[in-house]
């Protein structure tokens, strides 16, 4: 019958080394310790990258000033609110737990242990979440407002969420996990 374990046509994905493990390990707590990564480093992220942006333009001698509509001054938009989100932390906390949770948390259970898919997968999720909800706000200026913060807050997302990939991949430790085998002599524990 299709679909019975051990059968010829239960081929794994490229991507998967390992069969399907009845149940990992620290899942929750990685998600935990993620989210509440992901909310600090966009705060840090949003405060050194708007630090940096406004030192660029002091040293041009164009100061770009608070309020200015564009591009520019939608990527000055997008950095404060970055900046702000530990502010926010019990509605950032709860929305990434969800975004990493029905995405690179469920990794493990499907046997992926390559670092790489966290990594990448990290890094869209936390730019859609990120880059929309600055794009959101950033359309209060204009269109041109509203790519300017798109376009920061996106980039300032997938670097948090490509560190939260990292750091739930470190915790759960998926390859270790699907790997270890039971040598116990004495039966289950």
């Amino acid at each position: 019958m299709p679909g019975e374990p051990g059968r010829a046509d239960d081929t794994l994905p490229a991507y998967a080394t390992t069969p399907r493990p009845k149940r990992v390990k620290r899942i929750r707590l990685a998600l935990l310790v993620s989210s509440f990564a992901a909310c600090l480093s966009v705060t840090l992220m949003g405060f050194v990258f708007k630090w940096l942006m406004l030192l660029a333009f002091g040293i041009m001698g164009s100061p770009l000033g608070v309020g200015e509509s564009g591009f520019l001054g939608g990527a000055q938009m997008a950095l404060q609110l970055a900046s702000l989100n530990f502010f926010l932390f019990f509605i950032t906390v709860p929305a990434a737990a969800l975004a990493l949770g029905l995405s690179i948390g469920r990794f493990p259970h499907k046997g992926i242990t390559a670092i790489k898919p966290y990594l990448r997968w990290g890094g869209i999720w936390g730019a859609i979440l990120v880059g929309s909800t600055t794009f959101v706000f950033g359309w209060f200026g204009g269109a041109e407002s509203a790519a300017g913060a798109l376009v920061a807050g996106s980039l300032v997302g997938a670097i948090a969420g490509a560190f939260c990939g990292f750091l739930l991949h470190a915790i759960v430790a998926p390859a270790r996990q699907l790997t270890d085998v039971d040598v116990n002599v004495f039966g289950p524990a």
